[in-house]
């Protein structure tokens, strides 16, 4: 019988993972003028001007898309999976801080903690922002999963930290695993959250979190 691994913290991407996909990321690069290259990384280049222009661009769409927010199916249950095991959960997207607010009040349940936006530098795929997590909640990275649907975003930075790392596909527009570049593979691909659920309760041993009172009412 295989053994199940220790896992302490689900970590969760936003746009695309806990949300149905309705940020057009395409369209948003043409009305940017950046055709390569990282969206954000490329316009902190841009002139003043041009830099501000785009900056218009990506908050009038975000403002449309978090006024379209439709939860992904099975979102709730399994935070209330996570909620009633008592283990840590965050979040951390390239979205504002206003977004992740909606979020929170569009799904009903305790905020994810920490929950960081894109206001957190660096931003991922640079591991940074899972560490800063881990050190709030006292774990290491090896104890956490990632789970986000960007290959190039989520999975790089789980990776790179040295955390488990699942790959949401609801589009399917993924090949296979072994087809990825190597930092981009996820331990696990998934087409559902009810998936990684299932992920979770086969998987791996959920240990709960300990001293949750001192530590939130620190912050």
């Amino acid at each position: 019988m295989a053994v199940r691994r220790m896992l302490r913290g689900v970590i969760f991407d936003m746009d695309g993972t806990l949300t149905v996909p309705c940020l057009d990321f395409f369209e948003m690069r043409r009305r940017c003028g950046v055709t390569q290259g990282d969206l954000l990384v490329e316009i902190e280049k841009m002139s003043p001007a041009k830099k501000q222009a785009a900056i218009d661009v990506i908050t009038e769409m975000e403002t449309e898309a978090k006024e379209k927010m439709e939860i992904m199916p099975g979102a709730k249950d399994l935070c209330d999976f996570l909620d009633q095991r008592n283990i840590w959960r965050g979040l951390v997207t390239r979205n504002v801080s206003s977004s992740v607010d909606h979020l929170h009040r569009k799904m009903g349940i305790t905020p994810f903690w920490p929950a960081l936006a894109r206001d957190f530098l660096p931003f991922k795929p640079d591991p940074a922002p899972l560490l800063h997590i881990c050190e709030a909640w006292k774990v290491q990275p090896s104890e956490v999963m990632i789970v986000g649907d960007s290959a190039r975003d989520d999975i790089v930075m789980g990776r790179v930290a040295g955390s488990y790392a699942v790959l949401i596909d609801t589009e399917q527009k993924y090949g296979p695993i072994e087809s990825l570049p190597e930092l981009q593979r996820p331990h696990y691909k998934v087409t559902s959250l009810a998936e990684v659920g299932h992920i979770l309760q086969t998987k791996f041993e959920l240990v709960p979190k300990e001293g949750v009172a001192e530590r939130e009412s620190a912050l």
